[in-house]
């Protein structure tokens, strides 16, 4: 009756520990078999699994915490040759089936693992069950497909198991463009797996220059050598449909890496929020974040900064690049702001993008720098290939911003020797190429641009130079950044420091600062003004402006 009881509050967990603890040294004994029967039984009835399949789930759950499970490790705690465990394979296939248990087999050995999900289930003492994926996001089902190819290059999916996985997310996921998609195009299993690899490649990863090493993990070998060959001699079905093309080296075809056409990203991928799409790109500033903000400039330039903010509103912009386009001149609008550090070039940028309502695509130019060596042209290739993705899925075209763009397009090394000189300017030339065939709005700043490339200097339309303030331009600023000074304090601040607007604001900001920690200060306005004329002294005191004759 004892017995009776503690079957009846028995749980999963207890009744695996239960079989663990008397098959330790037993060698699966009939004798284990029939100390253990009671709790082998309970399970059964539970999980719907045979005896022999109930002890090896016990034994495997009892090295859960180990995600290489061996068959000598289950060998060596039963006290048997390694042989008696391969004879129950049978029994850990079907718990495979089930996906109890994952097995992992490679060219050395073969291993398990038993999935948290299991373990989660069993905790709760109930079976567990493969939950099919329905009603997915876009979003959720390319994080499904991650995890899919994961577990194949683990290899932990046959290349059967991957295609069936896939085949079934797309089975319960009719409801998305991308499974309709997929439908419609009538592929093949192989080469719909192919297809939706490219896809999770470029959404999950955003990679947009595939190399074989990138997709020869899902195939087997005779598979891929005839895949392979088809994707060399480009008459494999996805290039036949244009889903997928070569990459690009320098405009021309890199018939060593691949990527899905914009027509295959137009197609497949409309739902996602891609980096290369619609995107979330680096360094994507949205123009309702930009905050508004006065500026002050000097005749001229006022002149055509509000030149560039007609130019840039959609109806005229539109118009204009359509009168472009078919008189056969060059489409894209390519600007240069030039002049001293803090006169306002990058906020006014950010205001123009404000205005007219378009993102900011913002490169950032030391990080480019920094990738020089190893992938260079390919990054400032994507940079540009990306923008273009970018025009076309925006509804208005957002604007390319090259900040500080000297240190990316001053002078080319003539007759460079070093392989860095000879680096450099060959992503220049790439650059150069790309400001031939822009189709958008590129604008640069530069602070120097004595040594500027005359190259550089002839693709860019409009050429905005921006003077230091003059003393009724800086007396206009002390007012708008600091309203508490009077108009005579304002008007000394002018005349006796040759301050910039950006240096005027730090100023305030440093006074600000310090009336929060200490009170109200005597006299320091004067004190922080010429901290920082001598600050900008040192920095650029021997720079020049002005391009070079």
């Amino acid at each position: 009756m004892e017995a009776k009881k503690e079957m009846k509050d028995m749980n999963l967990l207890e009744a695996m520990e239960h079989i663990v603890a008397l098959a330790k040294g037993s060698g699966l004994s009939n004798e284990f078999y029939n100390k253990a029967d009671e709790y082998i039984c309970f399970i059964a009835d539970k999980l719907q699994l045979s005896k022999r399949q109930c002890v090896m789930l016990a034994l495997f759950v009892d090295k859960s915490d180990n995600r290489s499970i061996l068959a000598s490790d289950i060998a060596e705690f039963l006290q048997c040759t390694t042989i008696q465990i391969i004879k129950c394979m049978n029994d850990v296939d079907e718990l495979v089936c089930r996906e109890y248990i994952i097995k992992r087999k490679d060219d050395r050995q073969l291993s398990f693992r038993v999935p948290i999900d299991v373990i989660e289930a069993l905790r709760n003492n109930e079976a567990f069950v493969v939950e099919a994926k329905t009603n997915l996001s876009a979003t959720e089902l390319m994080m499904e497909l991650e995890t899919v190819f994961e577990m194949r290059k683990d290899k932990e999916l046959s290349y059967e198991q991957t295609a069936s996985k896939i085949q079934c997310l797309l089975e319960h996921n009719t409801h998305l463009e991308f499974s309709r998609r997929l439908k419609g195009y009538t592929l093949n299993e192989e080469d719909q797996t192919s297809l939706v690899l490219f896809c999770h490649l470029f959404a999950n990863n955003d990679d947009d220059e595939i190399r074989f090493h990138d997709i020869e993990f899902l195939f087997r070998k005779n598979q891929w050598n005839r895949i392979k060959y088809m994707l060399n001699a480009k008459c494999h079905t996805l290039q036949y449909l244009q889903l997928i093309e070569y990459g690009n080296d320098n405009g021309l075809a890199d018939r060593e890496t691949f990527r899905l056409t914009r027509q295959a990203k137009r197609e497949l991928l409309s739902e996602l929020n891609l980096s290369s799409m619609s995107q979330a790109c680096k360094g994507m500033i949205k123009a309702k974040d930009i905050v508004a903000k006065q500026l002050f400039y000097e005749k001229d330039t006022q002149q055509q900064i509000a030149e560039l903010e007609d130019l840039l509103d959609e109806k005229r912009y539109h118009q204009i690049h359509n009168r472009m386009k078919e008189a056969g001149f060059r489409c894209g609008f390519t600007c240069l702001f030039y002049g001293a550090p803090g006169v306002g070039k990058t906020e006014t940028v950010l205001q123009l993008a404000r205005k007219t309502g378009r993102n900011i695509i913002q490169v950032n130019v030391e990080q480019i720098k920094s990738m020089w060596v190893g992938e260079s042209e390919k990054n400032i290739k994507a940079l540009f290939d990306n923008y273009r993705n970018q025009v076309e899925s925006q509804s208005l075209a957002p604007i390319l911003l090259f900040n500080e763009a000297d240190a990316v397009i001053g002078m080319r090394h003539k007759g460079a020797e070093w392989a860095t000189d000879k680096m450099e300017n060959a992503l220049q030339n790439i650059i150069l190429q790309e400001m031939e065939r822009i189709d958008g709005i590129l604008i640069a700043t530069t602070n120097l641009v004595q040594n500027f490339d005359k190259a550089f200097e002839r693709r860019f339309l409009y050429k905005v130079k921006f003077n230091a303030p003059s003393i009724q331009t800086r007396r206009h600023i002390w007012q708008y950044i600091m309203p508490e000074i009077s108009e005579e304090t304002a008007s000394w601040l002018a005349s006796h420091y040759n301050l910039s607007g950006g240096q005027i604001e730090n100023v305030a900001r440093r006074y600000a600062i310090n009336t929060i920690l200490y009170g109200p200060p005597t006299e320091e306005l004067p004190t922080l003004c010429k901290c920082s004329e001598n600050e900008s002294k040192e920095t650029y005191g021997i720079s020049q402006i002005g391009f070079s004759k």
